[in-house]
């Protein structure tokens, strides 16, 4: 059986190792999707100490990503990346298996 896949950006991976640099070794960042947000799912970030047995684990040059298997099902395919615009600095997703996003981009629909 294939392994979904996700990729994560230099961009994203470079930021997500500066973040990780300041927290307690081994530490991960976890992406997970959850219900909510203006269209129906969101996207959540953060910052835990370790990654659970079954999550799918993402390393690239020195970020530590973490996805559980049912956020993965949403996310099989996406490109994880780091966008520092004039609006803000934000990680971004992009998802083929959105139906719809809203502006603000946390959140989509399937």
């Amino acid at each position: 059986m294939d392994v979904p896949t996700v990729k994560v950006t230099e961009r994203a991976a470079r930021r997500i190792a500066q973040i990780l640099a300041g927290e307690q070794a081994a530490s991960v960042l976890r992406v997970a999707v959850e219900g909510g947000g203006c269209s129906g799912f969101q996207y959540r970030f953060g910052v835990e100490r370790a990654s659970a047995p079954d999550d799918l684990i993402i390393e690239r040059a020195g970020a530590r990503v973490v996805i559980d298997p049912v956020s993965l099902q949403y996310l099989a395919g996406s490109e994880i990346d780091f966008a520092d615009e004039l609006i803000g600095a934000a990680f971004k997703i992009e998802n083929p298996n959105a139906t719809a996003s809203c502006g603000c981009g946390t959140s989509f629909a399937l």
